[in-house]
């Protein structure tokens, strides 16, 4: 085992909690600042452009896969605090091809969006109307890079409960993984709401 400064694995635990609580804390700064910068764009005294293409109906979609996603991540940790293996192996399993659903789902809704934005993006005179797309861009490739990187430990801590590695005793990457699972549904719902009232 490595060293470490922690006696025992109740300390290591609670350690890790706090580091993730505090990686989760810089990451909600990041995303915050983002969301700032697109909303201080949006109040500019310039027009907002009102011949925006209406946001792809895919990312309801998206949004519900996630969000459920969410709870089957919440439901493979009690089953790992209840020492049900069977149970924390389907629902992580089910969280991680959630995970890449959500993905899947976002790249479409992108695809179907680019059509419409590139033609509109030559056509327009504005900086604004440039502002307004790339904005939506900006916010959802950010919180999908941050799902691609969650979808590793998700994969990590899929296959260790297939191995049997985690207990009701002993569990943390369940946790961790649970813990940025669930800052990932909550951050998207904000950033999704926030384009659908700002773009349609």
């Amino acid at each position: 085992m490595r060293s470490t400064p922690f006696t025992d694995s109740v300390a290591r635990y609670r350690a890790g909690k706090f580091g993730m609580r505090i990686f989760l804390v810089s990451l909600g700064m990041l995303f915050a600042a983002s969301l700032l910068g697109y909303l201080i764009i949006r109040m500019k005294p310039a027009p907002w452009p009102q011949d925006l293409p209406r946001l792809p109906g895919a990312l309801w979609i998206s949004t519900a896969v996630l969000v459920a996603s969410s709870f089957t991540m919440q439901w493979a940790l009690r089953a790992a605090r209840a020492n049900h293996q069977a149970l924390l192996r389907t629902m992580m399993l089910i969280t991680t091809y959630a995970g890449i659903a959500f993905l899947v789902i976002q790249f479409r809704a992108w695809l179907t969006w680019l059509e419409p934005v590139t033609l509109r993006w030559e056509d327009s005179s504005g900086n604004e109307y440039r502002y307004a797309l790339a904005g939506f861009y900006v916010l959802t490739g950010l919180h999908a890079a941050h799902v691609i990187g969650g979808l590793v430990p998700l994969v990590v801590v899929t296959r260790n409960a297939f191995r049997g590695e985690y207990s009701a005793d002993y569990h943390p990457g369940v946790q961790y993984v649970a813990m940025y699972w669930h800052f990932l549904d909550a951050v998207w719902i904000v950033l999704f709401a926030t384009l659908k009232l700002s773009l349609g």
